[in-house]
C-alpha cells in the first residue's frame, strides 16, 4: 500500500523490501515512479528482535517468527523444550571467537556457531545482557574490519533490553566529555563505545532512544569528534548521532548542538587519501545535506560539477538507507541491512569493464546483476545471491552465483585496492581483477541470462566503495580490447541530481496522483488482480515484477487484468 507522504526514518520498518530492477526497460525507472516505490517500505532502521516480556518496542510473535537474516547471519537455531540451558563461558572468549568465525559463515542454511547461541541465551536476563554488552565494549579489536559489524550483529541477535537494564548501562557507562576524553586513549574502547550507541539507537527508536541520549551522552558523542580523537571513533560517533536523529527529537537535540559547524570542518575530508578520514569526511558531507543543515551553506550536489558524467549509480531505485554521494559514483551502508546498488546504464552486447576502489576493507558483493535480479535488503540477499547475478566478496576471498559461493585465490582486498570487472558477452564470460591481476572467468550466470546486465554492488553494514565507469583513467585496464559505460551512456542533466531527502519530499508534497492509479508506480490505472489472494490495487506491469503479494506476502500464482487500460 503505496502512502503518499515521506517520513526519513519512521516508526515501524517493512520486513522483507523487494528492490527489483525493471523487466521492461533498460533506462532508469522515472524519479517519481522510484518515490512512490520508496514510501512503500516507511520504517525505522533497526531489524526486529525476540524480545523479553518487559523490554523496550517488544514485536509480535508474527514479526517474530519471519525476522529477516543479513548476508553473515545464520538462521538461529533454540533451545529445544527439553534442552537444558547451557553451562555459563567466559563473555570475552565467546564475543572473540564470534568474531574469528564469522568470515565462514557464508551459507544462510549453515547452523549459527555455538559463541552466537551461548550469548543470545546469556542475555535473555538482564544481567547476562549487560555482561554481553560491556565485553562488546571491551574486546572487540580496533584493526579488525568486521568488528563495527559484528557489534551491530551480536546487538541485533540479543533480545532487546528492558528499561532497566538501560538505566544500568547509562549508570554504568555514566558518559560525559570527561570520560570522552578519558577513552580517547584507549580508540578501541572508546570505538566500540560509541558503535554499541549506535547500535542501540537504530534498534531502540521512539521514547527508548529518546532517554538513551541523555546529556551526558551527547556531550559524550559531540566530544568524540574532536580533532584529538581516533578518525574511526569520529566516524561512529557520527553515525551514532544520526541514528539518534531517528527520532524527531532526538534530531532537535543534536541540532541545537551547533553539530553543523563541526561536520563544515570534518567534510574537507571527504576527498582525503587517507581512506578512513575518507569515511569521515563523507558522512560528515552527507549528514549536512540530509540532517543536520546549517544556514547559508549550500548542497553539495548545486556546486559539484557533473558534466563529464554519463554514468552513475542510480539513486532512484535503491532504499533510503544506502548513502549515495552527489556524484553518483560512491555509496556507503551504514544500516543494518544488506542494501544493494547499481549502475544507470544496461548493456546487452559487447566488451564492458568497470572499476571499484575499495574505501573499506569488510564485506561487499560487487560485480554484474541483469534486469531479472532481485535483490531481499532485509534478509540479506544481494548481488550474486540470485541466478541472474555474479559477485566478487574480497572480503570473504569469495565468488557469488546463484547464492553459492565458491573461494578464489586473491588476497583479501583492503583499503585503496582497485578492483576491476570485465563483461564478455561475446565469450559469455566475466573476469573479475585484484590491482590487475585477474581471476579465471566466470561464465554460471550465462545460463540463466545473456542480456540486460548492469554494474552492481551489495554492502554489508559500514562499507563503502567509489566506481569509476570511464569518466576518469583506470588504474589498472584490461589488455583486451573494451568499451565504457560513460562513453556510451547518457543522462538529462536533471537525471544527475541526487537531491537530499528533505528536498525529495517537498517535491514528493507537489505530486497529485489519481485515486484510481497503481500505488505501485502512480503512473497508470490500477488494473489488475493478483491470485489466489484477491489483492488488487497495481497495473500489470508492476504485478509481472512482484512473487509474493505486497499486501499479505502470499506466492503470486496468477495475474488477472479486471477492466480494459486507459491510458
Amino acid at each position: 500500500m503505496i502512502v503518499a507522504t515521506w517520513i526519513t526514518f519512521c516508526a515501524c520498518r517493512s520486513l522483507a523490501r523487494v528492490l527489483l530492477f525493471p523487466s521492461s526497460s533498460n533506462s532508469p525507472p522515472s524519479f517519481w515512479e522510484t518515490l512512490a516505490s520508496v514510501v512503500s517500505s516507511t520504517g525505522t532502521m533497526g531489524n526486529s528482535c525476540v524480545c523479553r516480556e518487559d523490554s523496550v518496542g517488544a514485536d509480535t510473535a508474527e514479526a517474530r517468527s519471519s525476522r529477516p537474516r543479513d548476508p553473515v547471519r545464520p538462521p538461529r537455531r533454540g533451545r529445544g523444550p527439553h534442552e537444558p540451558r547451557r553451562k555459563k563461558q567466559n563473555v570475552d572468549g565467546l564475543v572473540l571467537d564470534t568474531l574469528a568465525v564469522i568470515r565462514t559463515l557464508v551459507d544462510n542454511d549453515q547452523d549459527p556457531p555455538y559463541s552466537m547461541i551461548t550469548l543470545h541465551e546469556m542475555a535473555e536476563t538482564d544481567d547476562g545482557w549487560l555482561e554481553v554488552v560491556q565485553s562488546l565494549i571491551r574486546v572487540i579489536p580496533l584493526d579488525d574490519p568486521l568488528g563495527p559489524a559484528v557489534i551491530t550483529l551480536l546487538l541485533d541477535e540479543c533480545p532487546l533490553p528492558t528499561k532497566d537494564a538501560l538505566q544500568k548501562l547509562s549508570d554504568m557507562l555514566s558518559l560525559s566529555s570527561a570520560v570522552a576524553q578519558q577513552d580517547a586513549l584507549n580508540p578501541a574502547k572508546h570505538r566500540n563505545t560509541t558503535a554499541v550507541l549506535g547500535c542501540l539507537a537504530e534498534k531502540l527508536a521512539g521514547p527508548a532512544s529518546i532517554g538513551l541520549l541523555s546529556p551526558g551522552t551527547l556531550e559524550y558523542l559531540l566530544e568524540s569528534l574532536s580533532s584529538e580523537a581516533h578518525p574511526t571513533v569520529m566516524l561512529f560517533a557520527l553515525i551514532a548521532l544520526e541514528k539518534f536523529s531517528q527520532t524527531s527529537e532526538n534530531k532537535l537535540t543534536v541540532s541545537e548542538s551547533c553539530i553543523s559547524n563541526r561536520l563544515a570542518v570534518l567534510e574537507s575530508w571527504a576527498e582525503h587519501s587517507d581512506y578512513l578520514k575518507r569515511q569521515v569526511g563523507f558522512c560528515s558531507q552527507w549528514s549536512l545535506d540530509n540532517l543536520f543543515l546549517q544556514e547559508g551553506r549550500q548542497f553539495t550536489y548545486e556546486k559539484v560539477n557533473l558534466i563529464n558524467i554519463n554514468a552513475m549509480l542510480n539513486s532512484n531505485d535503491v532504499s533510503e538507507y544506502l548513502k549515495i554521494s552527489p556524484t553518483g559514483l560512491e555509496a556507503r551502508c551504514d544500516a543494518s541491512s544488506f542494501e544493494s546498488v547499481r549502475c544507470t546504464f544496461c548493456v546487452d552486447s559487447g566488451v564492458w569493464y568497470y572499476e571499484v576502489t575499495v574505501i573499506t576493507s569488510g564485506v561487499m558483493q560487487i560485480g554484474w546483476a541483469t534486469k531479472d535480479s532481485k535483490f531481499l535488503n532485509h534478509e540479506g540477499y544481494g548481488i550474486g545471491d540470485d541466478e541472474y547475478s555474479c559477485a566478487y566478496d574480497g572480503c570473504r576471498q569469495l565468488i557469488w552465483y546463484n547464492a553459492r559461493s565458491k573461494p578464489h585465490s586473491h588476497p583479501c582486498w583492503k583499503e585503496g585496492d582497485a578492483i576491476g570487472f570485465l563483461l564478455d558477452l561475446s565469450k559469455k564470460q566475466m573476469i573479475f581483477y585484484l590491482n590487475g591481476h585477474q581471476l579465471p572467468p566466470e561464465k554460471q550466470v550465462f545460463s540463466s541470462a545473456t542480456s540486460g546486465f548492469f554494474a552492481a554492488a551489495s554492502f554489508m553494514s559500514y562499507q563503502q566503495c567509489e566506481f569509476n565507469f570511464g569518466a576518469k583513467p583506470f588504474r589498472h585496464p584490461p589488455s583486451v580490447k573494451f568499451s565504457t559505460f560513460n562513453d556510451f551512456a547518457s543522462l538529462l542533466p536533471s537525471e544527475k541530481i541526487i537531491l537530499p531527502r528533505h528536498r525529495r519530499l517537498a517535491l514528493l508534497k507537489q505530486v497529485s496522483i489519481r485515486d484510481n492509479c497503481c500505488t505501485l508506480c502512480c503512473d497508470v490505472m490500477a488494473d489488475t488482480e493478483l491470485r489466489p489472494c484477491g489483492h488488487g490495487g497495481m497495473c500489470m506491469e508492476c504485478a509481472l515484477q512482484l512473487e509474493t503479494c505486497p499486501l499479505c506476502r502470499q506466492d503470486i500464482q496468477t495475474r488477472v487484468r479486471l477492466i480494459a487500460h486507459v491510458s
